[in-house]
């Protein structure tokens, strides 16, 4: 009579792999990193998924600390023994995060840790198991771009639908109303009191007409993707052109121009944009300036972008302006169009500039002692990696 003991020894011998079978199992995983680490934290084992993505191969990474694998930052902020300490503490730790290959690239990785215990219930080291999942983290991340950009997009309709029918219907009215006026009393008003009207007649109409070219230019941006060329520029090039397309404006009050920009300040951005971007805040800081005041635009390099500083001597700013400048509600939008002929909607196309750019805008300002605006911009071109996870995008 068969007893227990051989069934269950019959059926490890028949249907339980052993260690060299499960070892090719785990080996034949290509899309999982599985590996193992011995009790001091040092790598002893490395499937092929591994050595697949990591780019290390066996030999070269057998005896390395669990840590090679990390990024630096997560190094810093102690990581590697933290998922450690969870497993032994919980039975297991999971992460999602950045991971750190040979050749100094990332990818984005869904893992697992675990305790690798004996018969005796000891423990003898761990098991990491990796999952590649870039691709999808780029498809995520673009989809929450996109929900972003058409969140924005609809602020912006918004913003327009306003500004067409407050901000142009209202002075445009004007301009008709006081045509209307002059055309029906030509003959009996003073001359002096027609060409007065006539001026202010004048002047409504470049700033309407300034406005509409602004509108037309952030719908451009925001809805013509084939407008937007980036390149490799000279910033103080720029900087020269802006300056010198301004300079009999600002020799009206006197404001002189500054330019600390270095010789090899260069910056990867459209070029049209650019311009636009400087034109507006030196226009608005002359706008803003005293007789005989001063306006110095420098940068600096912090890391992969540039940092731009337009600073004025001029009126400076509330707190409750500067919150509000880039993010204008209707009403203060209409009051800065009203007051500064243009300068609200310009700001507002200045940030959807540089946000195109990949670069972003602030201001420091102190009411009655001049404004600092700051705005950043990429040194160089994004780089190859970020393409290929695009691309993963457009794929998916």
């Amino acid at each position: 009579m068969i007893n227990q003991q051989d069934i269950n020894s019959f059926i490890q011998e028949q249907y339980l792999p052993d260690a060299e079978i499960c070892g090719q199992i785990i080996d034949s995983l290509k899309d999982y990193c599985i590996l193992t680490v011995d009790k001091e934290l040092k790598i002893n084992s490395w499937n092929s998924g591994a050595e697949n993505i990591f780019q290390y191969t066996k030999e070269e990474i057998i005896g390395k600390p669990f840590e090679i694998i990390f990024t630096k930052e997560d190094k810093k902020n102690g990581i590697p023994k933290i998922e450690i300490e969870k497993a032994l503490s919980d039975g297991k730790s999971t992460d999602i995060r950045w991971h750190l290959c040979k050749d100094s690239t990332t990818f984005y990785a869904d893992g697992l840790v675990f305790p690798l215990n004996n018969k005796e219930d000891e423990v003898m080291g761990f098991v990491k198991i990796l999952r590649d999942i870039t691709a999808r983290k780029a498809s995520e991340d673009a989809i929450k771009k996109y929900a972003k950009e058409l969140e924005d997009l609809n602020k912006h309709k918004e913003t327009v639908l306003a500004i067409l029918s407050h901000d142009l219907r209202s002075p445009l009215s004007g301009i008709i109303q006081g045509a209307e006026y002059l055309k029906l009393n030509y003959y009996t008003l003073e001359p002096e009191f027609v060409i007065e009207l006539l001026e202010e007649l004048h002047q409504a109409s470049i700033n309407e007409l300034n406005m509409l070219d602004y509108l037309v230019e952030w719908a451009r941006i925001k809805y013509a993707a084939e407008a937007f060329v980036p390149a490799k520029i000279d910033l103080i090039d720029y900087v020269k052109k802006v300056f010198e397309s301004l300079k009999e404006t600002a020799s009206i009050n006197a404001v002189s121009f500054h330019n600390n920009i270095e010789e090899d300040s260069s910056v990867y951005a459209d070029g049209k944009m650019l311009i636009s971007i400087l034109q507006n805040i030196v226009s608005n800081a002359i706008k803003n300036s005293y007789d005989g005041g001063k306006i110095t635009i420098s940068a600096k390099k912090s890391k992969n972008m540039i940092v731009v500083e337009i600073k004025d001597t001029g009126k400076g700013m509330t707190k409750e302006i500067q919150d509000k400048l880039f993010t204008p509600e209707i009403i203060t939008l209409s009051k800065s169009v009203e007051e500064s002929k243009g300068a609200g909607i310009g700001l507002i196309l200045v940030k959807s500039f540089l946000e195109r750019n990949g670069g972003h805008i602030w201001v420091e300002s102190v009411e009655g002692n001049g404004s600092s605006f700051y705005f950043t911009l990429p040194i160089d071109e994004p780089m190859e990696k970020e393409k290929v996870l695009l691309d993963e995008v457009k794929k998916t």
